[in-house]
């Protein structure tokens, strides 16, 4: 018989999964992997690895709120970025290529044949005042967030646009069809945003004190500051409140009433829109 001198191997230290080179000896008590202290998470009992925890929260139902946004209060407002973020790179086009900035802004004597120009006009700045934009985007970063976790990504986008198209309808109705006075701004959006907030607020029952304050200035402001498209603001706003309204109907199907009440608001601006060019006399302003 033979006889061997090797000493038995020592078994491997345990290591975490996501980070081989961390010896860790505390086991996650969900999927008994090495989990190491970056990859913890405290649970009831223990640890869960972060993979666990990942998984739980995917198999979890979505908590919403009332007027189906994310319930979670951390949830990234990426709507209101996304449209800051393309509101500052069109105003620096604008800077760079005057023509751009005339093509994308809303000249009711071009709506007709260009109604694209009722939603860019909505993203287009002013190229020599940085403080229409500047407080354009102040205040949409100020009433975005808090809005869009409220109706969630899809609804809040949707008041923006139908805003936005509002503002342009009260601009193009109170003016000659035949103008060529150009407008330019986020404001109409915005405005119609302050009105949504308005009618959430007092439906949830929530004060509402604040934003009336801000839309009485700056209602004020549109009618003393030269070249303030007023029209676009009103517009706008009851674009916004007609949007809320209808996307707090009630209803046992609440999701598809709402996407209903917005359709038909679009269809009814959109044909106010196609009225005036259609049957518009020029309307004298003053």
């Amino acid at each position: 018989m033979s006889h061997s001198n090797l000493e038995p191997t020592a078994p491997a230290p345990p290591v975490c999964p996501r980070h081989p080179d961390r010896i860790s000896y505390t086991n996650c008590q969900r999927c008994g992997r090495p989990a190491c202290p970056e990859c913890q998470r405290p649970a009831a009992v223990g640890f869960h690895c972060v993979d666990c925890v990942r998984e739980t929260a995917r198999e979890a139902p979505s908590q919403r709120t009332v007027l189906g946004g994310q319930a979670a209060a951390d949830q990234r407002p990426l709507v209101t970025w996304s449209i800051i973020a393309i509101c500052i790179v069109v105003w620096v086009l604008q800077l760079t290529n005057p023509r751009f900035s005339f093509d994308i802004s809303l000249v009711p004597f071009y709506g007709d044949s260009e109604p694209w120009r009722f939603i860019t006009s909505a993203f287009a700045h002013s190229p020599t005042s940085p403080l229409h934009v500047g407080f354009n985007m102040f205040a949409l970063y100020m009433v975005g967030p808090p809005l869009e976790r409220l109706l969630g990504r899809l609804r809040f986008l949707a008041v923006y646009l139908i805003s936005a198209v509002a503002g342009g309808a009260g601009f193009l109705l109170l003016n000659p069809v035949n103008s060529g006075v150009s407008l330019v701004g986020a404001s109409g959006a915005v405005f119609g945003l302050f009105g949504a907030f308005l009618i959430i607020s007092r439906k949830l029952g929530a004060g509402d004190s604040g934003i009336i304050s801000v839309l009485v200035i700056n209602a004020v402001l549109g009618f003393i500051i030269p070249n303030v498209a007023w029209q676009a603001h009103l517009g706008g706003f009851i674009g916004g409140v007609l949007a809320a309204l209808a996307i707090t109907l009630p209803g046992r199907d609440r999701s598809s009433l709402h996407w209903v009440g917005l359709g038909v608001l679009s269809l009814i601006i959109v044909g106010l829109i196609a009225a005036k060019y259609a049957f518009g006399v020029p309307v004298p302003v003053g």
